[in-house]
């Protein structure tokens, strides 16, 4: 259904009065008669976010999850440090911004509160070259963030201004969802930047820290997604560029929670379960076949990275038609990258942040000192008097020698925190991945959505395509939902009610300016 504006504070989610509800069929509040059964196949954001509200409104829900633990790309699992002790280990950081609406609802189910979330005081980042940037005193509603960044942050200058191409630029300031990517989707982000000559300062740091949060490099990454980040967390919305972390590990915070509230309404979750193949037979039943059981179900919720995706739907000749198996065999996934995890001897300095976005430090993307946040790693500092730090290389190249990656990551967190240059290394992760989806130059136009021409078979993850406002772990979230909302209205049963950013750029002016300009 159509998003409309939210009104009055008990409609909204969140601190933006423009917040749109995106609202479900209507329908019954739950299944009458029989229960259907729903394979639902992955147990990351958009398997869970599917799951429950589908067991919440009476559904019979299997979850079957591939890993030992639940979570995706957020799971975690226990590693032992060389001291003894136990910790738990996962794929990295995550930030949880405030335009979160539907991940954020979909943890409200195990604290209404969102007691599980830490807010970090700044978004900072650094240049090698000396650059400082921050947002934390940044207004959050639009146009005055934008403002308010350009007159404090050095990387912009006068000249700068003045030689930036205003026309070139007004796409950003009307961000409409999908016909963003119907101009921009052709256009890399490099390239986009460079035609409106948007300042090399601000280029090399800020979008370059926000555009390969997409695990890209800004010249594979389309122009389109770059242009709907900039909507979502900056001229579009005004929650803010500032978010909250967990504050202990994913497993503790997250998944463990939200388990024990799924199979309390009788979900059942088959972890370390990968799916071999999904068939479906004349009267429209499916049978998810592992490697120990074929099981029969009303309909399934494809909820996987892009390999397991494209692997079930190629060993699976009997679901979806030709164009999704079209569609989903041309899905990429973005470069490999790293997540460093060092617990040190000794502790960084008291006044380092929780996060930083870095530039221009090698393959280095960010750096993360864990205790400012995770009760875990603060526990294991004040018996070792240590520090737990945190390194991201994302977008390394295929063949790059990723022992020496590995070394360099660690050489510039010296360059950036000296005082870890001669501290003893108790325990050093290195964890290497290559499943995230990459949203490369035209290629919206391929991706799978979240209906198929089978009413019954469903898909959902963030790399799925959504005509809203949303992207990384809230489309996840999204589309579970949506996904979830599909089958419960064949059912005749109402779904999750959503919330998104506004729609659209939030000046009426500079929307119609922009649309006689391009």
């Amino acid at each position: 259904m159509s998003p409309r504006q939210g009104r009055g504070a008990s409609a909204r989610r969140g601190r933006d009065r423009r917040a749109l509800v995106v609202p479900a069929a209507p329908g019954s509040p739950r299944v009458l008669g029989p229960a259907p059964a729903v394979a639902v196949l992955g147990g990351g954001i958009a398997g869970l976010a599917a799951a429950t509200a589908l067991v919440e409104r009476g559904v019979r829900v299997t979850v079957y999850e591939r890993e030992p633990q639940l979570g995706g790309r957020l799971r975690g699992w226990p590693v032992r440090l060389a001291d003894g002790t136990t910790a738990t280990m996962s794929r990295g950081f995550h930030a949880f911004f405030r335009q979160y609406y539907n991940l954020r609802g979909l943890l409200r189910r195990v604290d209404g509160t969102l007691g599980m979330l830490t807010p970090l005081p700044d978004y900072p980042l650094a240049h090698s070259g000396g650059l400082r940037d921050g947002f934390a005193r940044v207004p959050r509603t639009p146009p005055w963030n934008a403002l308010g960044f350009v007159a404090g942050s050095p990387t912009f200058a006068w000249p700068d201004l003045l030689a930036m191409d205003p026309a070139a630029a007004l796409p950003l300031l009307d961000v409409r969802v999908p016909e963003v990517f119907a101009r921009l989707d052709g256009v890399s982000a490099a390239d986009f930047l460079e035609r409106i000559r948007f300042p090399e300062a601000a280029r090399q740091l800020a979008f370059r820290v926000f555009s390969r949060s997409f695990f890209a490099d800004p010249g594979e990454l389309s122009a389109a997604e770059l242009a709907l980040m900039f909507h979502i967390y900056f001229l579009g919305s005004s929650e803010g560029l500032l978010f909250d972390v967990v504050g202990e590990p994913f497993p503790a915070a997250l998944w463990e929670p939200l388990a024990t509230y799924l199979t309390g309404h009788g979900a059942g979750l088959l972890t370390g379960t990968p799916v071999e193949s999904v068939s479906r037979d004349g009267s429209g039943t499916y049978t998810v076949s592992t490697r120990g059981s074929r099981d029969r179900y009303d309909a399934v919720v494809l909820a996987l990275d892009t390999t397991g995706l494209q692997g079930v739907v190629a060993a699976s000749p009997s679901i979806g038609d030709a164009a999704l198996r079209h569609r989903v065999s041309r899905l990429r996934t973005a470069p490999p990258f790293l997540v460093t995890r060092l617990w040190l001897a000794d502790a960084v300095r008291a006044d380092r942040p929780g996060f930083l976005g870095t530039s221009g430090y090698g393959v280095l993307d960010n750096v993360s000192v864990l205790e400012r946040y995770e009760g875990e790693a603060a526990r294991w500092t004040r018996r070792s008097g240590g520090s737990v730090v945190e390194l991201h290389a994302y977008a390394v190249a295929p063949t790059a020698d990723r022992r020496a990656v590995e070394a360099e990551s660690v050489r510039q967190l010296h360059r950036i925190l000296p005082e870890t240059r001669g501290t003893t290394v108790v325990e050093a992760r290195h964890e290497w991945r290559d499943d995230c989806p990459l949203f490369p130059v035209g290629g919206f136009a391929d991706r799978p959505g979240v209906r198929t021409s089978d009413p019954g078979l469903v898909l959902a993850g963030d790399l799925v395509r959504v005509d809203l406002p949303v992207a990384l772990m809230e489309r996840a979230a999204t589309t579970g939902f949506l996904a979830a909302n599909a089958l419960l209205e064949r059912w005749g049963v109402q779904g999750q009610t959503l919330w998104t950013v506004p729609a659209a750029g939030r000046s009426r002016g500079l929307r119609a300016l922009a649309a006689v300009l391009g």
